[in-house]
Order: C-alpha cells, then structure tokens, then sequence
C-alpha cells in the first residue's frame, strides 16, 4: 500500500443521467465534458486524455481521442439531484438519504420556536417571505445559490459572534430541519445592516441573504455544512483516521467531509489547491489525498465556457505533476460529483454521469464499469487500505489489479 488519491473535478460530468427527463427536465441534453471540447476545439487535455477522459465520454471531440492503455469507467449519481455536498458524502461512501425539498418559509415557524426554547432571541424579517434575525447578529433563510429548496444558510457576523456560536445555531436549525443541507457561515467586517440589505426574494416563496451580495466572503469567511443523514463514522476520513491512516483533504471537500484526524486544507484557487496536494503527496509515503478542484463549477454556474476550459487545462498541468511523483503501489482517480453544463441554457448544476479515471502502475487497461454510485470510490479507497468498508458501494480495485 502508497498513496490514495482522488482529484474531484467539481462539476464536470460526462452527460445526462437517463432519469433526466422524469426528474430534472432542465438538464436534458447536458453533457459538461463534451460542450466545452466542442467549444474549445483546438484545446486539448493531455493528462486527461491519456488517463481515459474520452473513453469515459465515448466519443472523440475537437482535438481529444481515445486512449489505448486507459483504465476507465463511470457513475450515476445515487443522491437526488446534482449536489456537490452529497456527492462528496456519496464519494466517501455514504448512501445519502433522501431529503425534503421545501422552501424555509415552509419551516420558519418550527425553527423559531425551537430557537427560542434554546434561548435564543429570535425577529422575523421582511414580508410576504421572512428570514429569521438571530440575536442581531445572524439571519437565517434559504440558499439562494444553490437548487431551491435544498439548502438554509445561516449567515452569521463574525465580529459579533465566534464561529462556534454560528455552527452552534446551524446545528439547532439542523435538528428540525430536513432538507439536504443547513450552511452555517459568516464573514469579518460586515454589520448586521449589510447582512440584511442582500436580502433577496426569488420565484415569491424563497427569501435568504445573497452571499456575495452580503459581503461576508470578503474577510475571515468561515464555513461548515450540516448534512441530513450522514454518519461520519462511516465515511472514509474517519474508517481511515481510526485506523491511524493519514487522511488530507483539499479545497472545498474539506468544509463538507469530515476529517477529524486528519489534515485540512481550506481554498479555492485551483493553483494553490493542486499545488497543496502536490506537497501533500511528496509529505505522504502513504495515506489518502483528496483534491477538489471548485473553479470548474464557478465557471459553471457563470455560464463561462472559455474559463471553464482555462481551470481544467491548469488542473490537466498538475495532474501529470502528480503522475510523476506516484510510485508502484499507489493510485490516483480523477473523477467528479456532477455536472455544470454552461452551456445548457441555466446556471444550475446539471444531474450528469461522471468520469472515473483511473491511474495506477499495475492496472489493467481497459474499462472497468459503469457504477450506481460515486460511493464505489469509497469502498475502492476502504479495500486499498485493508480497512472496513463505508456503509456503501462496491470496490473495483479487482477489476483495476485484475485479481
């Protein structure tokens, strides 16, 4: 056993999921993988390339082609819709369980009586749809930037409160709540009056804060996400961390896995970010890495194709970085937890199969499958290590090692 380590290309999917039509009408015909090469047709991808990308997609486009000596596959996403927490959650091997979808109106009612029997002093603010004003110092409403419905943030002012009394409040939301996700989050240097002017109201039923509107991105932001239903103890970090594994996660996926064992490594810039696990896998004879690569589904959700292509081209130049630093024993997968066709007419993210890339010195080319679930790199990851596997998904290390 070596080096673990998985590289999530956030967003970048390899076409519709078959259930499209019946579940999200919207993202039939996306394909993120295949628009941006026919868009970018001189542009190519090397390391990808050689690793399969265009095998996993199953046609050649521009100036991408097949690779011979590639071992490839796919995954549907077993979560409903197309979410970057719970595909993560799905990655580490959970098998999400399946939330309501209701706006925070629907709720506010629950949510300030259960504040209020918790201490807390509790204002409703704006009219027909109200958010909730926390002790003049946090508010609480829907997401707006994400699938409606799905997720509530509570936006908190760090110069007000610490960032342990915001994920104090987000987890007494969390435990009447049941949607997909509660975001408890806040930011340095903004007052309660900007907070609530970014207020916004969308389609008449969802109200929240506009985040990058509010200005808390702007210094000291601090952020966690509360899931429904996920038992970190089932997860890869922590089966990894218990057994005295080391564990790093980079980027995005280290606000939303948990890895109390491990090591974590906060940012966006997809530079530093592949940069950081570079390092990580010259610091590590063996443990699990996991990179996620966030500027892709930026450049989703602004509809941006020439940027798009411009983060996947960097991260394609770190990869083959780090395929020069792999060793015998280790392995590297290049995958993603949906789609973001930004092309497709909206700026969600699209419910896309994905790409499961597969680079390991004794692997056997070829394909090895098309999986029900992202929760198979999990289990792939858990039967590398010779640990207890998470609570789902199969491992296709036999079929990668051809045992």
């Amino acid at each position: 056993m070596g080096r673990f380590v998985v590289v999530v290309l956030d967003s970048f999917g390899v076409g519709a999921m078959d259930d499209v039509q019946a579940v999200r009408p919207a993202d039939i015909g996306s394909n993120t993988c295949k628009h941006i090469l026919e868009r970018c047709p001189k542009e190519r991808l090397p390391h990808l390339e050689r690793l399969g990308l265009i095998n996993a997609l199953g046609e050649e486009v521009g100036a991408m082609g097949f690779a011979h000596h590639a071992t490839y596959g796919t995954s549907d996403l077993l979560h409903e819709g197309a979410d970057s927490f719970l595909g993560h959650q799905e990655i580490m091997g959970s098998r999400p369980m399946k939330p309501l979808i209701e706006p925070f109106a629907a709720v506010i009612e629950q949510v300030e009586a259960h504040l209020r029997l918790n201490g807390y002093e509790v204002q409703r603010i704006g009219d027909p749809v109200s958010v909730l004003l926390v002790n003049q110092c946090a508010v609480i409403g829907d997401n707006l930037e994400t699938d409606s419905g799905q997720v509530y943030n509570v936006t908190g002012l760090l110069d007000s409160m610490t960032f342990a009394e915001i994920e104090a409040l987000g987890r007494c939301v969390r435990e009447v709540v049941f949607v997909s996700r509660v975001i408890a989050l806040g930011g340095e240097r903004v007052s309660v009056d900007e907070l609530l002017a970014a207020r916004r109201i969308k389609s008449q039923i969802y109200t929240g804060i506009d985040t990058p509107l509010s200005g808390v991105y702007r210094e000291g932001y601090r952020v966690t996400h509360l899931g429904y239903g996920i038992n970190k103890e089932t997860q890869v970090p922590t089966i990894l961390g218990n057994a005295g594994i080391p564990v790093s996660l980079i980027g995005k996926v280290e606000n939303i896995v948990a890895n109390e064992r491990g090591s974590n490594h906060p940012g966006v810039d997809t530079k530093e970010l592949m940069a950081c696990a570079l390092q990580e896998i010259g610091r590590l004879a063996h443990g699990f890495i996991c990179v996620n690569v966030q500027e892709t589904d930026l450049a989703g959700h602004a509809q941006d194709v020439r940027r798009y292509m411009d983060r996947l081209q960097l991260s394609d130049y770190y990869i083959g970085l780090m395929l020069e630093q792999l060793d015998e024993a280790d392995i590297l997968i290049v995958t993603a937890d949906h789609g973001n066709d930004p092309t497709i007419g909206h700026s969600q993210h699209t419910r896309e199969k994905v790409p499961i890339l597969v680079y390991a010195p004794m692997a056997r080319p070829g394909h090895i499958g098309h999986y029900p679930t992202l929760a198979c790199i999990g289990a792939t990851a858990s039967d590398y290590f010779q640990v207890s596997l998470p609570e789902h998904g199969t491992s296709f290390l036999p079929r990668i090692s051809g045992a």
